[in-house]
């Protein structure tokens, strides 16, 4: 796809002064990096705060009396009983228990639940929506209308309560309206890199301005695709496409916690989601293979595909992430393992290039997370 097919969020003029170099991803034109350079960048939001652009996520507005009932038959987690003015982790799954997209949903109040849902699905999770319940809400799609950047790291709280003090009251999942610089916006204590921090969805319109307001605070940075990457994998945090897809459970997926207990086989409201039996079966009975952490014994880093063998050079999984953790200050990977090698401190071997490099199955994540939960 050429540059001028691409999709461009309404921050791209602003990247390109600030010297992003830009790469293809999701459809989009998106900066990879800029002059500071994935290390520093990687580093600079662990020790104070980076501004990422995530507006190629798809922001969707699920409004009407029976919403959350209407989602709850999509996905394997409590939507009816979250409380307002907080987000949870889903996932939709297809008829066999497949991922086909995990998203975050947040509860407005006043019937009306608030989406986001990864870049590349979000035509396809629109149109699952729209086929599925479509007929019991009303469904909004912000695509354009809105943008999405994420303030990631220790310093975020301080930068963003400058902006509005009450933001240091939120603690980690909750979400609200909140009004910066003049605007509506919604933010959420939560991210993607491990650190504290927080989303903010503001009107396309204003994005660039509330941008370069918090790009003029000290402490942050502008962090490209690449630092979030290896800030995610740092965090164990799965990537749609890569870590799980269509052909992945949550069980196999290591997202158990993800389903929460009422929806469980046990709970109040167990299943009612697609695939709920062959979830429930697997989590009853155990499954062939599983996500796992994976860190490598020398320093080469092992990559994305590549095949693992056990002792005996036979192929028992293969790696779905992989590079290297600036803060761990090694390479690092996660995997999928056939499960009679899933044990933790588990030898195992990824070929790269066509030798063994010998790995240890690791608990994720890699780097503690600090999430602030008050």
């Amino acid at each position: 796809m050429s540059t001028e097919q691409l999709s461009k969020t309404p921050l791209h003029a602003l990247h390109i002064e600030l010297g992003a170099r830009m790469v293809p991803f999701a459809g989009y034109d998106m900066p990879v990096q800029y002059p500071l350079g994935v290390m520093k960048e990687h580093q600079h939001t662990r020790e104070q705060a980076g501004l990422f652009d995530v507006s190629h996520m798809g922001q969707i507005r699920l409004t009407g009396a029976n919403a959350a009932k209407a989602l709850e038959t999509l996905v394997p987690v409590d939507i009816i009983d979250l409380p307002v003015g907080m987000q949870r982790y889903a996932m939709f799954t297809n008829e066999t228990g497949g991922i086909l997209d995990d998203l975050m949903v947040a509860n407005l109040g006043n019937d009306e639940l608030f989406l986001v849902v990864n870049a590349a699905c979000k035509d396809q999770d629109l149109a699952h929506l729209q086929k599925h319940i479509g007929d019991q809400c009303t469904i909004t799609e912000l695509f354009e209308a809105r943008a999405l950047l994420a303030l990631q790291g220790p310093a975020a709280v301080t930068v963003l309560a400058r902006l509005a003090p009450e933001v240091a009251k939120m603690t980690f999942m909750q979400f609200a309206r909140v009004t910066l610089l003049g605007v509506d916006c919604f933010v959420s204590r939560s991210g993607y890199t491990g650190e504290d921090g927080f989303e903010i969805s503001v009107p396309a319109a204003d994005a660039e301005k509330l941008a370069r307001a918090l790009l003029a605070e000290p402490e942050v940075a502008a962090i490209g695709l690449g630092a979030r990457d290896s800030l995610r994998l740092e965090a164990g945090l799965c990537l749609y496409g890569h870590d799980m897809n269509t052909d992945t459970t949550p069980i196999e997926a290591s997202l158990l916690w993800a389903i929460s207990k009422p929806r469980r086989a046990d709970g109040a409201r167990a299943g009612g989601f697609p695939g709920a039996e062959q979830v429930f079966g697997q989590q009853q009975n155990g499954v062939a293979r599983k996500r796992v952490g994976l860190l490598p014994q020398e320093r080469t880093p092992v990559r994305e595909g590549a095949e693992i063998v056990n002792e005996a050079g036979d192929i028992i999984g293969s790696v779905c992430s992989g590079g290297f953790g600036p803060t761990l200050g090694g390479p690092l990977a996660m995997g999928y393992l056939d499960s009679a090698y899933v044990a933790l401190d588990t030898p195992v071997w990824a070929i790269v290039r066509g030798k063994k490099v010998q790995m240890l199955v690791s608990k994720m994540p890699f780097v503690p997370q600090r999430y602030y939960r008050g």
